[in-house]
């Protein structure tokens, strides 16, 4: 077990050098440094990015490349944030909730797709559905093609999306789904290996958003695939791309999507049955124990002070653990750990250390004479296995995230729309103890 709790007292740059030379990093991953002014962790920096979401120019611009897009998600995704604080900020910039729905309805696909995870665990990285339509060229290509990781396709819009997906480990929504839908139905290659590429360069890299909005583009879990025309591009990027593009006219997207359907599937839709996913159970590992003091687990989901668990017991030892299994799977940038001991740093009373979660945390439990384990609740599979291993020596106290909506009335988590349907009223409502 190793520690790089003496990481968190160094400057950014200096943090970096030294994490860069502890902790292994996949060399794609490894290969692009961190541009100067970049997209920094932490509560403070969450705080000042919120303060500046506008709920009704969200409504009516963010399908724009330079639209009034809130660029929340990396703290979201590490619990820095959560969907009923951020929901709450919303409403209390409109009139009426009717202003926000849009800008809410989106968190409601981030609670989404944690719900599936939860549900399914490791089966988000295969196919949830057979594709919704075959395409006419059945091979798929199991690497990044090589001219896509050096931004030399000659496509002005890919090339583009590519070197700041590297640079910066963030792109808009619209633009993640166009590079996605490229990918997948023109240059063939595996939805899995190009979500794993997201993964590791995303400061938002979590496999519930991700990997699960890859499957909807690829057609295996959604109705149909996701296709990407330039006419679509132009329009949302005021011709950005096209206009000085070497390959304009004579490029893969050119035409209708009747058209692109037409030369990349064969005739007929594939016949599925209709998808049911139940929900998962409410996870629990049972409750502390009246004595003895806890520690506090803070894992990818709760990376803040202000986390259920740290805020639960706040005078209590923090503890993250940067796992092996997780840096070999994911590959994680440079950039992507940089945001996240960004975020570190600013939890007082926090140990850092590189092992395994199901050993580490017992052993610095033990050390420190804690009689149980704190942790805030998440979908993430290989923190529950490793939350159950750790249960079977020191008790586990679970505490829930804020709630974002009622989930009692939802009996399937097949498709979005049906989730929506049963929640939407509860999401839309501020939460009780913060009723303006």
């Amino acid at each position: 077990m190793q520690t790089l709790t003496p990481l968190l007292s160094l400057d950014r740059d200096s943090r970096m050098a030294r994490l860069a030379e502890l902790v292994p990093i996949g060399p794609t991953a490894a290969a692009t440094s961190i541009p100067p002014g970049g997209i920094r962790g932490g509560r403070d920096a969450a705080l000042r990015r919120l303060t500046a979401i506008d709920p009704v120019a969200y409504a009516r611009t963010r399908n724009f490349t330079g639209g009034a897009v809130s660029r929340l998600s990396p703290w979201l995704r590490h619990g820095v944030l959560s969907l009923a604080e951020v929901r709450d900020a919303a409403l209390d910039r409109v009139s009426q909730p009717a202003d926000a729905e849009k800008f809410i309805s989106e968190l409601g696909w981030r609670d989404y797709w944690r719900q599936v995870q939860a549900a399914l665990g490791p089966l988000i990285r295969r196919d949830i559905e057979p594709p919704a339509a075959r395409w006419r060229t059945t091979s798929r290509l199991e690497t990044m093609p090589a001219d896509v990781l050096a931004a030399q396709t000659g496509l002005a819009c890919v090339d583009d999306f590519v070197r700041r997906l590297h640079d910066t480990g963030w792109l808009h929504n619209h633009e993640r789904m166009w590079l996605a839908s490229w990918l997948v139905h023109i240059r063939g290659v595996r939805w899995q290996v190009g979500a794993d590429w997201f993964l590791s360069h995303l400061l938002d890299g979590d496999p519930a958003s991700n990997h699960l909005s890859w499957q909807w583009v690829a057609g295996t879990f959604s109705a149909k695939p996701y296709l990407f025309n330039r006419e679509n591009l132009e329009r949302f990027t005021d011709g950005a791309h096209c206009r000085d593009c070497g390959l304009m006219g004579e490029c893969a997207m050119e035409g209708s999507y009747d058209d692109l359907e037409g030369r990349l599937f064969a005739a007929g839709p594939q016949q599925r049955d209709p998808l049911r996913i139940p929900p998962a159970p409410h996870w629990r590992l049972g409750d502390a124990p009246p004595t003895g003091g806890p520690l506090v687990w803070l894992t990818l989901d709760s990376l803040a002070a202000t986390s259920p668990a740290a805020r639960r017991y706040s005078t209590a030892p923090r503890l993250f653990v940067v796992d092996p299994a997780w840096l070999s799977e994911e590959q994680p940038s440079l950039k992507r750990l940089a945001f996240i001991f960004d975020c570190l740093a600013e939890i007082d009373d926090l140990e850092v250390v590189h092992a395994a979660p199901a050993e580490a945390v017992p052993l610095v439990a033990s050390r420190l004479g804690c009689g149980f384990v704190a942790v805030t609740s998440t979908p993430c599979p290989a923190t529950r296995d490793a939350a159950a291993r750790i249960a079977m020596h020191l008790p586990v106290h679970v505490i829930d995230e804020p709630p974002f909506c009622d989930r009692s009335r939802v009996t399937d988590l097949g498709r979005f729309s049906r989730y929506w349907s049963k929640v939407s009223r509860s999401a839309l409502a501020p939460t009780p103890d913060r009723q303006r």
